[in-house]
């Protein structure tokens, strides 16, 4: 089981270091403060912008076959990593 867990974390850091990874957007927190979004504005498109990740990360997760706990951790996450800290 921690051969499949590695091997997973593996696969994730290559595709997350693999050039054009990811490039199509930057993350929601840069998009929002470059449209200079606050209050509800903010609130709202965050919320949809999580929204999507979600569904693209639970996409991608399925494309590369994960289910269970592998799937869950590798959605948690893209999604982090794609709305920004």
């Amino acid at each position: 089981m921690k051969a499949i867990a590695i091997v997973v974390v593996l696969s994730a850091l290559a595709g997350a270091l693999a050039p054009g990874a990811h490039a199509e957007t930057a993350t929601c927190k840069a998009q929002a403060s470059d449209k200079k979004l606050a209050g509800a504005a903010l609130a709202s498109f965050m919320k949809k912008c999580e929204s999507d990740a979600a569904a693209a990360c639970d996409t991608a997760a399925g494309d590369k076959k994960l289910a269970g706990a592998a799937k869950a951790s590798f959605t948690k996450k893209c999604v982090t990593d794609a709305v920004g800290n």
